[in-house]
């Protein structure tokens, strides 16, 4: 894992740096991301909503799956929701590789509120290899 490059992809990742989303750690095919839902990341019930949620799980597994170092990218997703989470709660999101076979994988990302561990929502996203290493600047 080449931890120039994923700093790299980080600071152009526009999307978290504006949500506040932080990448706290990176290993070969293994990423953590934290966020704290803002007022306006909540839907009309009062909780979290489901785009965020998914993002943040996206987000790790985006970071995971690029830490082999060829670029890659979703072909495809899917999340479940298990529990709300409301303005202010922390959220992890730990992205965990549970295979690689040729130019694909396959990621598990468990999103937690961090003051009670409460499991949030459950993603499961599959990868593909595009193109070789991405842009170190």
């Amino acid at each position: 894992m080449d931890e120039i490059a994923m700093a790299a992809l980080y600071a152009r990742d526009e999307t978290c740096r504006a949500l506040g989303i932080a990448l706290d750690e990176v290993s070969a095919g293994r990423a953590v991301m934290r966020m704290t839902v803002g007022a306006a990341m909540v839907n009309g019930h009062g909780a979290a909503h489901g785009g965020y949620l998914f993002l943040l799980a996206d987000a790790a597994f985006s970071y995971a799956c690029n830490s082999h170092g060829p670029v890659t990218v979703a072909q495809a997703a899917q999340v479940v929701f298990l529990a709300p989470a409301a303005v202010g709660d922390e959220l992890v999101a730990e992205a965990v590789e549970r295979t690689r076979a040729g130019r694909n994988g396959v990621y598990d990302v468990t999103v937690v509120r961090q003051a009670d561990g409460a499991v949030i929502a459950e993603f499961r996203g599959q990868s593909v290899v595009i193109a070789g290493r991405p842009p170190t600047g």
